[in-house]
C-alpha cells in the first residue's frame, strides 16, 4: 500500500525512492509487526481474560501444566493482525505471491479460530470436528496449489529442487505439483499445531524458519544472487521478504507475552495459520525439502504422534511416555524451559544446515 504512495511522492521528493528497496521494506515489516504486537498485545490479553477465553488442560498431561488452566488462548489472532497489517502496508500489492501467501495464512487462521471458539467459548471439547477441519484445510491448500500452478510462467516455478545438487531438478506436471504443494501446506500447518504445546516452543522455531525462507525468497527473486548461488531465479518472490519480516516481527512480539510462564497461548488460530504460511512460502521458493530440514522439530513432533498412535493400536503399547515428543521429555523430568530452549537450539542448527544449501551445491 505504502509502496504506491512513496513511488508517487518520489516524483517530487527523491528521498522517497528509498522505499522501493525490498530490504528496507523487509526491515520495516519486522518493526511494524513487532510494534503492533507489543502495543495491542496487553489489551487483547485483557479482553480474552475478561471473556474467560481460557486454555483447557489435558488431565493426562504433565502435572506442571495444571496451573496453566484458564490462561487466555486464541492469542494467535494478535500474530495474524500484526502480519496482515505490516504486509499490507509495506508490500507491493500487485504481487501475486503476496496475496496467495497472505490469503492462505488468514484462511487457515480462520479455520483455527472456529476450532478455538467452539472449544473455549461454546465449551465444546471437540471444537471443530476433525473431518471438517481437515476438509477446509484441504480446500484451502488445494486452491492455493492450483493457483500457483495456473499462474506459473517459468519452468523453474514448477520444478522440484534437490538441495546440495547443482543442476538436478524434477519438472512436475499439474498433478504432481498440486499434490506435493497441498501436502506441504496442509502438513506444515498441522505439524506446527502439534508442536504448540509449551510456552514459546512453537513460535521461536517458526520465526527462525520464516526468517530463513525470507532469505531464500530474496535470493531467488534477485537475478544476480540467484545466478551466483546457482539457485532458480523466481521473479517476484523477493517481495515475500516483507511477509517474512512481518512474520518474524509478529512472532517476536507474541513471544514477549508467550515466553515461560506464558501470559497467553496462540491456540489453533495461530499455529494452523503460521504452519500454513511456512508451507506456502516453501512451495513458492521451491524449497520444500529444505523446509523439511529446517523444520525438523515440527517433523519429529508429528512423527512422534504417528508412531505413538500406530504402536498403541497395533500392539497396545506406547513408544513414548506421552506424545507429542515434548511431553515425553517433560515426563522424564526435564523442566519445561529446558525442553523449550533445547528445541530452539536444535532448530538453530537445522536452519543453518538449510541455509548452507544455498552455497553447498
Amino acid at each position: 500500500m505504502l509502496v504506491w504512495l512513496t513511488d508517487f511522492l518520489a516524483q517530487y521528493i527523491s528521498g522517497f525512492a528509498v522505499f522501493q528497496y525490498i530490504t528496507l521494506r523487509g526491515i520495516l515489516g519486522v518493526l511494524t509487526a513487532l510494534l503492533t504486537s507489543l502495543l495491542i498485545g496487553p489489551a487483547m490479553i485483557r479482553h480474552l481474560a475478561q471473556y474467560q477465553i481460557g486454555q483447557a488442560v489435558r488431565d493426562d498431561g504433565p502435572e506442571t501444566h495444571l496451573s496453566k488452566a484458564g490462561t487466555p488462548t486464541m492469542g494467535g489472532a494478535l500474530i495474524l493482525v500484526a502480519v496482515a497489517l505490516s504486509t499490507l502496508l509495506w508490500s507491493d500489492l500487485s504481487n501475486r505471491y503476496v496475496w496467495i501467501t497472505l490469503g492462505v495464512t488468514l484462511a487457515f487462521g480462520a479455520i483455527g479460530w472456529v476450532d478455538d471458539y467452539r472449544k473455549v467459548v461454546d465449551r465444546n471439547p471437540k471444537g471443530l470436528p476433525a473431518r471438517w477441519k481437515y476438509f477446509w484445510q484441504s480446500v484451502t491448500g488445494f486452491l492455493a496449489a492450483v493457483a500457483l500452478y495456473a499462474t506459473a510462467t517459468l519452468p523453474q516455478e514448477i520444478t522440484l529442487i534437490m538441495p546440495f545438487f547443482k543442476d538436478f531438478g524434477l519438472l512436475m506436471g499439474p498433478v504432481a505439483f498440486v499434490v506435493l504443494s497441498y501436502l506441504v501446506i496442509v502438513g506444515s500447518s498441522n505439524a506446527v499445531n502439534l508442536t504448540d504445546g509449551l510456552d514459546g516452543l512453537a513460535i521461536m522455531p517458526t520465526v527462525m524458519v520464516g526468517a530463513a525462507l525470507g532469505i531464500f525468497a530474496y535470493a531467488s527473486g534477485h537475478a544476480n544472487f540467484a545466478d551466483y548461488l546457482q539457485i532458480p531465479n523466481l521473479p517476484g518472490t523477493g517481495e515475500l521478504l516483507v511477509y517474512c519480516g512481518a512474520l518474524v516481527g509478529a512472532g517476536l512480539g507474541f513471544l514477549w507475552f508467550n515466553t515461560y510462564p506464558a501470559q497467553v497461548f496462540m491456540g489453533d488460530v495461530g499455529s494452523l495459520a503460521l504452519g500454513a504460511g511456512l508451507g506456502v512460502l516453501a512451495v513458492i521458493v521451491r524449497q520444500e525439502i529444505v523446509l523439511f530440514i529446517m523444520g525438523g522439530i515440527f517433523v519429529v513432533e508429528t512423527l512422534s504422534v504417528i508412531v505413538q498412535v500406530a504402536s498403541f493400536k497395533l500392539t497396545g503399547r506406547r513408544v513414548f511416555r506421552m506424545a507429542p515428543l515434548h511431553h515425553h521429555f517433560e515426563l522424564k523430568g526435564w523442566p519445561e524451559p529446558r525442553v523449550i530452549v533445547r528445541f530452539w537450539v536444535i532448530t538453530v542448527i537445522l536452519v543453518l544446515v538449510g541455509l548452507a544449501t544455498l552455497k553447498l551445491r
